[in-house]
């Protein structure tokens, strides 16, 4: 896997390590990211699994720092730009991975819910922004910011279940984001883009069992199934100087699910 795409670049992932077994999609933009020479940061709110995450990339030949960090905190947030400051001495790349998925239609969102949704996808995401800006720019090598959406801030999601009003809402604001701070840094290269995910299979999924599983990978039009090395590799393109002319992007990372539509014959 590795080709040295990433040589000599800092990376900060949040979300890192995955919240059950399983290969999550920050955890596998760790790996890759390492494994193409990325010095990578690993954050989450807990440090456990991001130390065991460290272990198992170091073992592989990489390099890993651990730094526990809610990214809905200011302080924290500043705080975790700033050990990486200290430790590598310039920012390269800012993933933004971390983010939580509640359901619920317009008549069954709760305020608390709606709060907890928008306090990690966006101002999380707007926090982790804010502070990584200044340290890419005193870098003197511009950087790349990518942010990680999915296919229902593109479209709404029909489903027996019922909706997701607050991830589909954030999910939306964060191609809001994106363009907004492409447009504000590209004179000084720093990039940012999105990605659009579908339906990949990670262990937040795990849990809807085998048959929700195999409808996954049928509901998309390259009827297999998307897993996080998918992302991974999307994401590595967008981190690595082989993106250098590409800013405020959508990128669907779906099976081909956004760009076709079923036709009558």
């Amino acid at each position: 896997m590795a080709a040295n795409r990433m040589q000599d670049k800092v990376a900060i992932i949040t979300g890192a390590a995955s919240r059950g077994e399983g290969l999550g999609n920050g955890m596998a933009c760790a790996m890759m990211f390492a494994a193409e020479g990325a010095k990578v940061v690993l954050v989450n709110r807990k440090r456990e699994k991001a130390d065991a995450l460290a272990e198992k990339i170091r073992a592989e030949g990489g390099e890993a720092h651990v730094i526990a960090c809610d990214v809905t905190q200011e302080d924290q947030v500043q705080a975790m730009v700033a050990e990486t400051m200290t430790k590598y001495g310039r920012l390269d790349v800012l993933h933004n991975n971390a983010g939580i998925g509640v359901g619920g239609s317009l008549e069954k969102t709760d305020m608390s819910g709606w709060l907890k949704v928008i306090g990690l996808n966006m101002t999380g995401t707007m926090l982790c922004c804010q502070a990584a800006v200044p340290a890419m720019r005193e870098g003197g090598r511009g950087g790349s910011i990518i942010n990680v959406s999915s296919i229902v801030g593109e479209t709404g999601m029909l489903r027996e279940s019922g909706g997701a009003l607050a991830y589909t809402a954030t999910k939306a604001g964060l191609h809001g984001i994106t363009m907004s701070i492409a447009a504000d840094y590209a004179r000084e290269q720093i990039r940012c883009n999105t990605l659009v995910v579908g339906s990949v299979y990670t262990p937040m999924v795990a849990h809807q069992g085998e048959e929700a599983r195999q409808r996954r990978a049928k509901m998309v039009p390259l009827q297999v199934e998307g897993t996080a090395w998918d992302v991974a590799y999307a994401a590595t393109f967008l981190a690595s100087d082989e993106s250098r002319w590409v800013t405020g992007i959508k990128l669907p990372v779906d099976g081909g699910l956004l760009g076709t539509n079923v036709w009558p014959a």
